[in-house]
């Protein structure tokens, strides 16, 4: 009886423990219910805000809503698709802009200076050669190739003059027009990171194929290329059938951005109402440059993030695994200071983890004289005196900076891998006056670039704007482009030393080839 009675109270218990966790449960329940429906409809009020506020930005153009139908994607790329098939889905796909935008613009006084009235003074179609088509560089006596990867927004033309160098030194050279580029920003609208990568795998392929197999192979690339590089150099270890580049030059490379950008994809929740269609764009400007979109399209910026996240994963990977090794040797010029790409990531997630012999990064600091450091307290000098003091860092780091805070000229301080010595050495270059810092647009281009440059190089096939020299001077918001485009540096001062540089890695790169040590 005794037993019983204690049965029945533990059974009580029980049940009453189970209704009271139960209850618990529910309630917690509850309250999180009603927290998610507050917390998605505040996400909803904002996304709302955001499109709506979209709408102050001036109308779309043709080029900015035509749909080019030709355009290159991954399903394209099949085993028998070649560059000489990509060349000829390029033409039509230019045919196809000429009939869908250069046809249907008016020739009124207004479109002087863009790049899509046919004969302007920014017309990219130049009698050498349209710059926004891949292009093909070759010499008499091929000595190696060369893959050229554009950045986001870009054209092959942004590595026009790095193609040069490699083909002056006997190298044939590939500028690949990535898919969503050189024709209208619109076009970005309906691109894929997978469609870049496929791309490049094709140009990789044709590259060594008219090469042969026992030449070197480099592949170059500048920003959201130079993420694609590295992208292909990963996608070698797992993929025999893809050829494995003996050296990466970078520029600018984009192996992080802003975390925001992977959230850009919600815009699609709204945009394909016609009434928020401008709600698909981060930024709509008039389009004057010839070779590089102004206006910026959501779209872009997700993409551009997806390919940044598969670095990250591929380089954990094969970090993790042992086989970072089997990376080819890395040369990178890059800014301290960026507001395109994270530089830090290029240190942090890609160089701390390299080890591989023949890796360099090459630093452009910002202008140090005391003069001017009062204007620019953001570029904080400690980060990288940290990294100069390092000792155990697995690559040659070279900085570019001035000799003192009274001088204007520029040395090398350069450190061997895990040394603790800095040896400098003063370089025959000076800060031009009026220039605090390089910038991610201007790593590339040199002085005398005829369209970025500073006006020196004015004349060749181009007889419009010098983008890269303008300083407008007046009241502010009244020109139709924002300042903060036209005052950012689009040339690179020290273009001098990247030219020594690449031909030095160039010549290099030939002789172990030669030799069999690659």
């Amino acid at each position: 009886m005794h037993e019983a009675v204690e049965q029945q109270a533990a059974s009580c218990s029980f049940i009453y423990r189970l209704v009271i966790k139960k209850t618990v449960i529910g309630k917690i329940s509850k309250l999180a219910l009603k927290l998610l429906l507050q917390v998605g409809l505040i996400v909803l009020v904002l996304l709302f805000v955001w499109a709506f506020q979209s709408r102050k930005m001036p109308p779309l153009q043709v080029w900015h809503t035509a749909i080019l139908e030709s355009e290159f994607t991954a399903g394209d790329a099949t085993p028998q698709f070649n560059l000489q098939d990509y060349l000829n889905l390029e033409k039509q796909l230019f045919d196809e802009l000429r009939v869908k935008v250069y046809d249907r613009v008016e020739p009124t006084p207004e479109m002087t200076f863009s790049r899509y009235r046919a004969g302007s003074m920014q017309d990219p179609d130049w009698p050498q050669r349209n710059w926004n088509r891949t292009f093909e560089l070759v010499p008499d006596r091929i000595l190696g190739g060369a893959l050229l990867l554009h950045g986001l927004t870009d054209s092959p033309y942004s590595l026009r003059r790095i193609g040069e160098i490699l083909y002056d030194r006997g190298y044939y050279v590939l500028g690949l027009r990535l898919p969503g580029h050189g024709t209208i920003p619109g076009a970005l609208t309906r691109v894929h990171w997978e469609d870049w990568v496929a791309a490049s795998q094709l140009g990789a392929r044709h590259v060594r194929e008219r090469i042969g197999s026992g030449l070197p192979f480099v592949i170059a690339g500048y920003s959201n290329g130079g993420g694609l590089a590295v992208k292909y150099a990963l996608d070698t270890l797992d993929n025999p059938d893809l050829p494995v580049p003996d050296r990466l030059l970078l520029f600018s490379p984009e192996i992080a951005i802003n975390p925001l950008a992977r959230i850009a994809d919600i815009t699609k929740l709204l945009s394909f109402m016609p009434y928020f269609a401008q709600f698909k764009w981060q930024s709509i400007e008039p389009e004057y440059d010839p070779f590089k979109y102004n206006s910026f399209a959501m779209n872009a910026a997700h993409e551009a993030w997806e390919v940044t996240a598969a670095i990250e994963r591929q380089i954990r990977k094969v970090h993790d695994s042992g086989r970072i090794t089997e990376l080819p040797p890395i040369l990178t010029f890059l800014s301290w200071t960026d507001a395109t790409v994270e530089t830090s990531a290029t240190i942090q997630r890609l160089y701390d983890r390299l080890e591989t012999p023949g890796s360099e990064l090459v630093i452009f600091d910002v202008n140090r004289l005391a003069r001017i450091a009062f204007f620019i307290p953001a570029a904080n000098v400690s980060p990288l005196k940290k990294l100069e003091a390092r000792d155990d860092l697995p690559y040659r780091l070279t900085v570019i900076s001035n000799g003192g805070e009274n001088s204007a000229r520029v040395t090398q301080r350069l450190k061997e891998p895990h040394s603790d010595v800095i040896a400098v050495t003063p370089l025959p270059m000076f800060w031009p006056q009026s220039i605090y810092s390089l910038a991610h647009v201007a790593i590339p281009f040199g002085p005398d670039d005829p369209v970025y440059g500073n006006g020196s190089g004015a004349g060749e096939d181009y007889n419009g704007i010098p983008l890269g020299a303008l300083q407008p001077r007046g009241e502010t918001d009244l020109l139709v482009t924002p300042l903060s485009r036209l005052m950012r540096l689009r040339y690179n001062p020290f273009f001098a030393y990247i030219e020594d540089r690449v031909l030095m890695e160039i010549d290099k790169t030939t002789e172990q080839t030669n030799k069999g040590d690659l």
